[in-house]
């Protein structure tokens, strides 16, 4: 970041978000919320997750890496078939 990224002043109107002024606000492209919507709404709670910390050798996490997208969904996937494939079900 760079002195001029900090010397910028904020244009935002704080008090005016503070004090919960809507009326300058366009809402008209947001379509209306309609029954169609919500009878295809679903309600998604994520299961919490174990937050551990595990060593990865460089090379194993570089691979996972150069795979795209999420390389830590892609190592907990790998980790989880590995559990359901051995056969003890006792921890699933």
């Amino acid at each position: 970041m760079s002195d001029k990224d900090l010397s910028n002043t904020s244009r935002t109107n704080w008090a005016a978000l503070e004090a919960g002024d809507d009326e300058g606000i366009d809402y008209s492209d947001i379509p209306p919320l309609t029954e169609a919507f919500f009878e295809k709404a679903t309600l998604s709670i994520p299961a919490p997750q174990a937050q551990r910390l595990v060593q990865i050798d460089p090379d194993v996490l570089q691979w996972f890496q150069a795979q795209g997208g999420e390389y830590k969904a892609l190592i907990n996937s790998v980790l989880r078939h590995h559990v359901e494939s051995s056969g003890d079900q006792s921890v699933v």
